[in-house]
């Protein structure tokens, strides 16, 4: 599967700490977008989707989320609660996250910029794709989130 953890180089003191993210460093692709989710419910999936041409590094800057992660051969589960550890996922990985905790905020680097028709958002059609399988005509495979 196309995931990876990244250790992220710690800076500080007793004055506090620090973590850059740079591109080409510790961070192997261009930044083209970042943004973060916050204020989600403990009981709320998001995501629930892959992406065709994407590759993203996700940071619980603080808090802790679970993602689960399926390449087509089978779910794994990781948890974030570090914010010194980031997750590289590549494209062609389903992703749903869940079991936030109240005070998450997960911050994510992107090498594109959203684009609609990058998301497949049915994991059937999902599956059929990522295994070569032509999805069945008259099916929605791809829905804009």
């Amino acid at each position: 599967m196309d995931i990876e953890r990244v250790q992220l180089q710690m800076h500080g003191d007793h004055g506090g700490m620090l973590i850059a993210l740079e591109q080409d460093i510790n961070v192997p692709f261009v930044i083209r977008r970042v943004y973060y989710i916050f204020a989600t419910e403990h009981d709320v999936h998001r995501g629930k989707h892959a992406h065709r041409h994407l590759r993203q590094l996700a940071v619980a800057v603080r808090g802790s989320v679970t993602i689960l992660l399926d390449d087509g051969s089978g779910p794994v589960e990781v948890v974030l609660n570090d914010p010194s550890q980031g997750l590289l996922m590549g494209d062609m990985v389903w992703r749903e996250l869940y079991d936030f905790s109240e005070d998450c905020v997960l911050m994510v680097l992107a090498d594109h910029l959203y684009d609609p028709a990058d998301y497949i958002t049915d994991y059937d059609a999902f599956l059929s794709e990522v295994k070569g399988i032509p999805y069945p005509a008259g099916l929605v495979a791809c829905q804009s989130v």
